[in-house]
């Protein structure tokens, strides 16, 4: 990168860029890839407090008065990768004593200093979906973050309007919570559980809305507890109302195509809104999933191994399903693969049939749709958070390093940075 002058290099260095920079900040002559436009071989990105303020053509943009211009040119700007699935955090969710536990929280085990986020940020990460493990029918609640710099978990929390944490619920099936007792040993009694738990959510819904309006709600077999308050609160239905309600998204877990289809009867029967990952073998079910309008976060490895059920997983998943209209993202479900590889992934998907401007998408704007956040990441646009990776060069060729990765106006990640670099 060339930068205007030796003063402006000292400012740059010195400067920790906060989000709320009061400086406006202009990268000039980049490449940008903007993910919902045309991509622009000579354009000018302009942000100002935590936000992009302007994006097009360098001959088009006007550099604000007494802004930071740095030039880009021989570079690429795109749009902070966005993961759908990642385990970064040392995070722990459900345990032992049951299958299926919604009450559980896993950013009440998210080490916020774990050097995770540091490999995250130098793949081009800023916004996670960080999610409990897949050893359970529901193993608890995912949280959304965004990668500041920051000692605890809630520096990270990406908040909805109400101030609440935004997540989903991360839900299994197939082999990995199939166990002995109380776990399912089947897949049909696995779904027969995951039934039976969504309609005991069904009637405590139905019985806080009879208390909200002022009428006697049924009581339910249980402990005497509730019998004396049928609308007493339960910590784990409250979490699967937000489910049935549509405010929390269910990110479910699943490999073999029977297993796909169980929970596309599932999202039929309750009405609750899915992100299907992994997807193994969603290429023999493709139509399926297209028509029930349900988008799919896959993940591609380059070395065989693993489970029986991933076994046919193949590379040619992400064109499958682009070609059947089904909107389908990119994980890294880290450690399976690093965070630093993320892009490669997407690149692989390209190899094998996927077009260019999906798999782009998959590492950006998709994810952000499954996440309910499109309104403020997965894209350069004005008005959006300025979270971006300036890379070397083009963003699927091999030979492509992240240089930088910015946050809501604030350089997160500095490959020149002797420490950053470690």
């Amino acid at each position: 990168m060339r930068i205007r002058s030796l003063a402006m290099m000292a400012c740059l260095a010195l400067a920790p860029f906060a989000s709320a920079q009061q400086t406006p900040i202009a990268f000039i002559n980049a490449k940008l890839i903007s993910i919902t436009s045309d991509e622009v071989e000579r354009g000018t990105l302009v942000i100002h407090d935590g936000r992009i303020t302007a994006i097009g053509a360098t001959a088009d943009i006007a550099v604000p008065t007494g802004a930071t211009v740095i030039d880009c040119a021989g570079k690429v700007i795109m749009p902070g990768l966005v993961d759908t699935h990642n385990h970064i955090g040392g995070v722990g969710g459900a345990d032992g004593s049951a299958p299926i536990q919604p009450d559980v929280r896993v950013y009440d085990s998210i080490n916020a200093l774990d050097s995770g986020f540091r490999r995250a940020v130098a793949g081009g990460l800023t916004t996670l979906n960080i999610m409990p493990g897949s050893g359970h029918l529901l193993s608890g609640q995912t949280v959304y973050v965004k990668l500041r710099e920051a000692k605890t978990i809630e520096d990270m929390m990406i908040f909805d309007e109400s101030g609440e944490p935004m997540g989903g619920l991360k839900m299994a099936n197939g082999t990995n919570p199939m166990r002995d007792p109380p776990f399912a040993g089947t897949r049909g009694k696995a779904a027969a559980m995951v039934r039976e738990t969504f309609v005991r959510a069904q009637e405590y819904k139905a019985r806080r809305e009879a208390k909200a309006a002022g009428e006697e709600p049924v009581a339910e077999g249980g402990s005497d507890e509730k019998k004396k308050d049928p609308a007493a609160r339960d910590l784990g239905l409250e979490a699967l109302v937000e489910v049935l309600e549509g405010k929390r998204i269910v990110h479910h877990h699943t490999h073999r195509a029977d297993d796909i289809m169980t929970v596309l009867r599932l999202k039929e029967e309750f009405g609750f809104r899915v992100v299907l990952h992994h997807v193994s073998e969603a290429f023999k079910v493709a139509d399926e999933i297209a028509a029930a309008g349900v988008p799919c976060s896959a993940i591609l490895v380059d070395s065989p191994g693993g489970k029986l059920e991933a076994a046919e997983l193949t590379m040619e998943t992400g064109a499958v399903l682009e070609r059947a209209g089904v909107k389908v993202a990119f994980h890294t479900d880290d450690w399976i693969t690093d965070s630093r590889l993320f892009l490669r992934m997407a690149a692989l998907a390209v190899r094998a049939g996927m077009s260019r401007e999906a798999a782009l998408a998959s590492l950006t704007i998709r994810g952000a749709e499954m996440m309910d956040l499109a309104d403020r990441v997965g894209s350069l646009e004005a008005g959006k958070d300025a979270d971006f990776v300036l890379l070397s060069g083009d963003p699927f060729s091999v030979y492509t390093k992240v240089e930088q990765t910015w946050i809501e106006g604030a350089r997160v990640f500095d490959r020149s940075d002797p420490d950053h670099r470690l």
